[in-house]
Order: C-alpha cells, then sequence, then structure tokens
C-alpha cells in the first residue's frame, strides 16, 4: 500500500509477468515467441488516451480507424507462421507497427506495407528508433502484394478478406505459410492457416477472431 492508502501500483516485472501469463492462457506456447514478446514493449506502439491499456490483452484503437491486435492474437498469428530466421515474411496491414517489429526478431527480412501512409510513417519512425534494421515499411495496396520481391516464405494479413486474396497466396513460396482472417466485417471471422503445396494449397481453420476489414486501394491519410 502507498502512504494514502491506495494500492501499490504495479511493477514492470509484476507487469511483464501478467502479460506472458496471458498470452500462455490462450494458447501462445512457442518460446521463441514468447521471449520475442517479452523484448517488444507493445507500449511503445500505442499512444494517446489508450496508452495505459497497451498491456492489457486487448485490441486497441490507433490513428486512422484502425487498431492494434490483442497481445493473444498476435502471439498465435505469429506461432502459426512457424518462421525460421531465414524467412523473408511480407505483412499486409502495418498498422502500429508492432506486429512487424514482433517478425524483425524471428525472420531474416520483412516486408510490411499499408495503404495508409500517416501508419507507415510513423511506423518507420518506431523501426529506426528500436533499431530494428531488417523492415523495410511501405505505404502501398496490401491486396495485391509486393510482386517485385515475391515470392515469400511467410505472408500474414492483419486485416480481414472474404477469400485469402489469390495475388498473395501466388506470391507464397512452394512450401510457405499465410496467416490471414477470412470472413466479412460484419459476421464472424476465422483465422485460417494456408500451406502452399506442390499440387495446390492446404487450408486449416484456427480460431475465431475479429479485423478490420481489408480496402484495397490508397488512403488519403
Amino acid at each position: 500500500m502507498t502512504e494514502n492508502g491506495a494500492p501499490d501500483p504495479e511493477t514492470a516485472a509484476e507487469r511483464k509477468m501478467r502479460f506472458l501469463f496471458a498470452l500462455r492462457s490462450k494458447g501462445v506456447t512457442d518460446t521463441r515467441v514468447l521471449a520475442v514478446m517479452e523484448r517488444v514493449d507493445r507500449g511503445q506502439f500505442v499512444r494517446g488516451l489508450f496508452a495505459e491499456r497497451a498491456y492489457e490483452d486487448m485490441p486497441l484503437p490507433i490513428a486512422c480507424g484502425q487498431t492494434i491486435s490483442q497481445p493473444s492474437v498476435v502471439g498465435l498469428m505469429t506461432q502459426a507462421l512457424n518462421i525460421s530466421p531465414r524467412d523473408t515474411v511480407l505483412e499486409v496491414g502495418t498498422g502500429s507497427g508492432y506486429q512487424a517489429a514482433i517478425l524483425a526478431h524471428l525472420a531474416r527480412r520483412v516486408y510490411t506495407v499499408d495503404r495508409h501512409r500517416r501508419l507507415v510513417r510513423e511506423a518507420q519512425e518506431l523501426f529506426r528508433e528500436l533499431g530494428l534494421v531488417n523492415i523495410v515499411a511501405m505505404t502501398s495496396d496490401g491486396s495485391f502484394g509486393l510482386p517485385d520481391q515475391a515470392p515469400f516464405d511467410r505472408i500474414i494479413v492483419t486485416a480481414a478478406a472474404e477469400d485469402p486474396p489469390g495475388p498473395l497466396l501466388a506470391q507464397l513460396k512452394i512450401g510457405g505459410i499465410m496467416v490471414v482472417p477470412v470472413g466479412q466485417s460484419d459476421t464472424v471471422q476465422h483465422l485460417i492457416k494456408v500451406t502452399r503445396l506442390e499440387s495446390g494449397y492446404d487450408y486449416e481453420e484456427l480460431r475465431p477472431v475479429r479485423f478490420v476489414p481489408l480496402v484495397e486501394g490508397i488512403s488519403a491519410d
């Protein structure tokens, strides 16, 4: 208790323990993913009114009408990608930059695109501050991927499409994995893991989720 009788504020160590416990309790068990999520401070990616809630397992609003996904979903999506240190990853939907920062500690190189110039600019500044030199962030229509940099070992989409986008599937290497939320924005969506095979694609449904919709084109902001 403090001198005025209020509860002691939560220490950084206690907050980190609670954060990691929430991840494990939701099914994030990969030790590499947990170690990286312990290392990357979500608080650096949440600004303004919601900064004090950065360590709670919940999605939070960010600029341009977008959201930063709840940590357990970030962890589960990252875990499903099964990234190796030599992999090149494409992320569609930079948002706050939090997911890309997680990926950067696991992969050789991360390309991340977003249709909102402001989000890309702010994420680039954060990546520089954090010394994450293996991330290339750019403003682009993510529904078409990055054909000039393809094929990719892994692709992660952080906005919901009605179906896994064809251009992104085509940019996945044989043996590569894509994780994408699929479904209409006003109904139940499901997180889908797609593995590209020699003869086609294997689809695995992981869990229900809710994401902002994947929108084509470049935003004015």
